[in-house]
């Protein structure tokens, strides 16, 4: 079942929308402006944000903005009266993963829904797990602000173990996406994730680096962290 934030200051569109989601057995939390709508996504997960641009005071490209800057990859949809060729490159250059013109057929809403949930976004800039930073602009790797050097297929792991965080990652699609067609042996993955693991472990991060016995690996915040964040 999909999980949804709808943030729209037209409360009729939002409800008649809300409504049509409910039918369709898609979940759809509600937020009358961009400030409500950024305190939804600091405390809950969703598939995918549905934004208005135009909304008082912190419209949808400054809420895209936000929390990419957060590290959150969580696929935009803009909702927007805007349709020029400027309005979208704006838009796309905010972090937005796909536009809808106002007015919108419900059906095709929900086709764009169920789309862009199959898939994370690219248009984040930073990833973080617990302390643990990678930033994808200046390939730079931190914890708590001390740098972490890596090689470049180090970082293209833990790059794909940070984004699907915290679920472990299977051994077969480790490998796909990082040497695409021509795919290693088993050997060498586990060679490369083993000088990861060293290198997380100079920074004293190797806790972060788990394996999931038998399928692959993840990167998830120490236990005790987790426990804390419940509490």
């Amino acid at each position: 079942m999909l999980n949804t934030l709808l943030v729209e200051d037209d409360r009729d569109l939002a409800l008649a929308v809300i409504d049509h989601l409910e039918i369709e057995g898609i979940l759809c939390d509600y937020a009358a402006n961009g400030i409500e709508g950024a305190a939804l996504t600091e405390g809950n997960t969703y598939d995918v944000l549905v934004l208005d641009i135009n909304m008082p005071g912190m419209d949808g490209l400054s809420l895209c903005k936000k929390i990419r800057s957060d590290g959150n990859d969580t696929p935009v949809l803009m909702l927007t009266a805007r349709d020029t060729l400027a309005n979208k490159i704006e838009g796309f250059s905010a972090g937005t993963d796909d536009y809808l013109i106002k007015p919108f057929e419900i059906e095709e809403l929900i086709v764009r829904l169920h789309a862009l949930a199959k898939r994370r976004s690219g248009q984040v800039s930073t990833l973080e797990v617990g302390a643990l930073k990678l930033d994808l602009n200046n390939r730079i790797v931190s914890l708590n602000a001390s740098p972490i050097k890596l090689s470049p297929t180090g970082f293209k792991l833990l790059e794909i173990l940070m984004r699907a965080s915290p679920k472990p990652v299977s051994q077969s699609e480790l490998l796909l996406k990082v040497w695409g067609d021509d795919i290693p042996d088993s050997n060498k993955l586990r060679v490369h994730i083993h000088n990861l693991r060293k290198s997380l472990d100079t920074a004293n991060a190797s806790d972060l680096l788990k394996t999931a016995v038998g399928f692959g690996f993840s990167i998830s915040p120490p236990a005790s962290q987790c426990q804390n964040e419940k509490a």
